[in-house]
């Protein structure tokens, strides 16, 4: 296990990127009590391909969002999983796995795809992503995004 000098310090509030979704500076909520991350987006439907296999096809965020590119996306690489909610209330969602940058560091893990349109963040960042890797200042926010804007101005 890394020691705690090793981790990156994260505020509870950061902005992440998203490479392979084609979504940069979107503002993500740090939670210590979610185990499994949380991505906003919409239009979520199963489909047959031509070749057999079947895939999920979805919109990231929604147009009130200024981050929103009107890309649809396709994974066929997925799993539907049981979900507690924060109110308690279980629901089966859609995971994939797509990596996040956060505080310069690149990360593959699981996101669910969750309508987050009622709440304030279109991202949650759970255990499983921040374990082994980040240290949470709940005093701090946009830590990652201070660094990177100090990165450019040195360069």
């Amino acid at each position: 296990m890394k020691e705690s000098s090793e981790k990156l310090i994260i505020g509870r509030r950061e902005m992440v990127d998203f490479p392979e979704l084609e979504l940069y500076e979107i503002e993500a909520k740090v939670d210590t009590g979610a185990y499994t991350s949380a991505i906003h987006c919409n239009n979520i439907r199963e489909v047959d391909l031509p070749d057999g296999q079947r895939a999920i096809h979805f919109e990231l965020l929604d147009e009130g969002h200024p981050a929103y590119n009107h890309k649809a996306f396709e994974f066929k690489d997925f799993t539907v999983r049981n979900i507690k909610s924060s109110f308690g209330d279980v629901q089966e969602r859609y995971i994939i796995r797509t990596k996040v940058i956060i505080h310069g560091q690149a990360v593959e893990s699981e996101f669910s795809l969750s309508d987050r349109s009622d709440l304030k963040y279109p991202v949650l960042l759970g255990r499983v992503l921040l374990r082994r890797r980040f240290i949470v200042d709940v005093s701090k926010k946009n830590l990652s995004l201070k660094a990177k804007n100090k990165a450019k101005k040195r360069n």
